[in-house]
């Protein structure tokens, strides 16, 4: 999934004739002003009076979103693309730790499987009820190295538990992958991980009411 120009320039690849574009909430990453978290033309704008650093050495951060026009691969043509890596990426510190400690106070049973006995393919987590007697939902995610990404699935998880967990309705079943990818990437980034990844587990599961 990418922009029209960067189908062309970087992967070689040309939208066919006749294809309209996916229109998504692209992320606005730039420089980010510590105290009010706005970017530096907001920043000169509004109340705040922060000047311990200037704008050119504070860090990158999520300042908002726009829309921007993308197309799928499946409306191109031209070179093959590469493999792509969509995990999470960055240092989770403690994160999964709190994220597993936070389950009692949200009211989810939680449980990070070894590989050897994860059961459920390629899926990297779930979210289902706990028993027939026991309505509060279960999540359980398949262990891996890299805890960047096993705390994104925790979130994802976390989200479908707390959102969706008393929706029945498959054909609401993109929505609810879209908002739960949504808050997985947001919270990851305000954790400063990379879940630039997220975006095309979000375009994928868009596509699937088109």
């Amino acid at each position: 999934m990418a922009g029209y120009r960067t189908c062309q320039e970087e992967f070689d690849r040309h939208v066919q004739e006749g294809e309209s574009a996916i229109w998504i909430w692209a992320p606005i990453i730039t420089k980010q002003c510590p105290e009010c978290e706005n970017s530096p033309s907001y920043h000169e704008d509004s109340d705040c009076d922060y000047d311990e650093t200037p704008p050119e050495e504070w860090s990158e951060g999520l300042v908002g979103f726009k829309p921007a026009p993308v197309f799928d691969v499946s409306q191109t043509e031209g070179e093959p693309l590469p493999d792509l890596d969509t995990e999470a990426t960055g240092d989770a510190s403690d994160l999964v730790e709190q994220l597993t400690a936070a389950a009692d106070e949200l009211g989810v049973t939680v449980r990070i499987v070894p590989a050897e006995e994860w059961t459920h393919g390629e899926a990297k987590g779930i979210c289902e009820q706990l028993s027939l007697v026991d309505m509060q939902p279960r999540v359980e995610v398949g262990d891996r190295e890299n805890e960047a990404d096993l705390a994104r699935t925790l979130v994802h998880e976390y989200a479908h538990a707390l959102l969706h967990f008393d929706v029945d309705d498959d054909t609401e079943r993109s929505k609810r992958e879209v908002e739960a990818e949504a808050v997985a990437y947001l919270v990851g980034q305000y954790c400063e991980l990379n879940t630039s990844g997220s975006a095309f587990y979000l375009v994928a599961w868009s596509r699937r009411d088109q």
